[in-house]
Formats: C-alpha cells, structure tokens, sequence
C-alpha cells in the first residue's frame, strides 16, 4: 500500500511539472498591433483582419506576416518572428529544477514557450508621394 502512495505521489507530481510553460502561459498569445495614423487596415498571413488598434489571440510558435495599408500612405509588411520569451524561459527552467524532460518536449512542442517580438507592435506609415503630372509626356505641340 506504501508503494503505491508514492507512486501516487510521484505520478503526480510528473503531471504537474510537465509542460510548466504550457500550463502558466498556454499555447497562444495576444498580439497588439497599433499605426499612427489609426485606423489602418490589419491582415494578418493567418486571415485574420482588424483596423488598428487591433488585438489578434495568434499560435506563439508561428512567424506571422502582418500587412498594413491605408489610403493615401505607403503599405507595410512586416514579419513577427517568434522567439524564446522571457516566461517561456522562465518556464523551461522549472521543467529543468523539477527534472521535467518531458516537460521541455512539451513546451518547445506546443510552442508555449516562445512570444513574438516586438510586441505590441507599432507602426509609423508614411505619407504616399503625389502621383507624377505626366512624367515623360510632351507638352502640347
């Protein structure tokens, strides 16, 4: 009976310190996405749309093509690497301490210990140039 107490125990406790990421930070994340000027249309390479401000819950472990434009300014593309974050390190530690190899599989599998950066994200979109009067176009003959 003694030795199933403590495999009990032990079962346990290889439950609750598996995946420390994982459980503290989960597998998505909110990124914020913001533009001056506001109110520019949002894409993301997932197909998720928004006008900024805009807030998007996004997988942590996937690079994200964001897409801004608005009219009369000069589109941006731009690519959110994801990388190692500080809670994710944070997390990767304890699986390490509490000997939660399995743990560290986990984390780096799901992604619970990557963020994307920078985060929030902002952006300054230029004015567009004035189109050209003619350009190459003979004056009247």
């Amino acid at each position: 009976m003694k030795k199933l107490s403590h495999l009990t125990i032990i079962a346990a406790l290889v439950i609750v310190f598996t995946g420390c990421a994982s459980i503290t930070r989960g597998t998505k994340e909110v990124v914020v996405i913001d533009t001056t000027p506001q109110d520019a249309e949002v894409r993301l390479s997932t197909g998720m749309t928004g006008r900024s401000p805009a807030s998007f819950e996004v997988g942590r472990r996937d690079t994200i093509t964001v897409m801004i434009s608005k009219p009369g300014y000069v589109s941006r593309t731009i690519v959110l690497q994801s990388e190692v974050g500080g809670g994710g390190a944070a997390g990767m530690a304890g699986n390490v301490l509490f000997g939660g190899i399995i743990g560290a599989g986990v984390d780096a599998g799901t992604g619970a210990m990557y963020e994307h950066k920078p985060n929030p994200l902002m952006v300054v979109l230029e004015k567009s140039a004035p189109a050209d009067k003619a350009v190459g176009m003979s004056e009247a003959r």
